[in-house]
């Protein structure tokens, strides 16, 4: 456990990396998948930093290694810090729901995913820099906070001004993504979240499990 609790304050020290700004290959052989999307640096090594080859034996992990690289995972991907993390979580086991399911439902109705699910970024990170850059409204008012829940019947839009930023005119045109519970209306350059997201409605690999067992320790 002394080495579980070394990797946690490591985990800690670099908390800050949930806004993780360095090469996204890197985070995603730690975790062992492609968290961020395709990628093809990936594919060619997908075992973790510092592993000199696919095939060296790895150390067996703890149930709590287990937990916390689950959550740091869901952390990662969604671009969220501990703080606000564990708000999320306890928000989420004082609802009426399943507290895991709720939880990664919060992380779904943040502004900064709700715009990255519109299309209007390639990634949850650039979705938080429209937000912080004031290129956002939400129900017709600019809106830079990144971490605002968004409540169904919201309406998160391009304000006017930005409407003819290439980097967003580039990332509609090639997203193909689709989402039952979110309207896009590509000629005002606005959504409406219809509704929560189901838990299978929400793709990401996530055990949401682990995580509710982590902090319920």
């Amino acid at each position: 456990m002394v080495v579980d609790h070394q990797k946690e304050e490591e985990f800690k020290k670099k908390d800050i990396m949930a806004r993780y700004t360095g090469p996204k290959t890197k985070i995603s052989r730690k975790f062992g998948e492609p968290i961020f999307g395709a990628d093809k640096s990936f594919e060619k090594k997908n075992y973790p930093p510092g592993q000199h080859g696919i095939n060296k034996r790895r150390q067996k992990k703890s149930e709590y290694a287990i937990q916390l690289m689950e959550k740091q995972k869901a952390k990662f991907l969604y671009g969220i810090l501990e703080k606000q993390f564990r708000n999320l979580f306890e928000k989420a086991s004082r609802s009426k729901g399943i507290t895991g399911e709720v939880l990664l439902q919060l992380c779904e109705s943040r502004l900064d995913n709700v715009v990255f699910r519109m299309g209007l970024s390639k990634s949850r990170r650039g979705a938080r820099q429209l937000v912080s850059h004031e290129h956002i409204q939400v129900n017709g008012k600019v809106c830079n906070i990144a971490s605002r829940t968004i409540k169904v019947g919201d309406v998160v839009g391009v304000r006017e001004k930005s409407k003819s930023l290439s980097i967003i005119e580039e990332s509609l045109s090639t997203n193909e993504s689709v989402y039952e519970w979110i309207t896009w209306d590509n000629n005002k350059m606005e959504g409406v979240l219809n509704n929560i997201p189901t838990r299978e409605q929400i793709t990401e690999n996530i055990k949401e499990q682990l995580i509710v067992e982590l902090y319920s320790k």
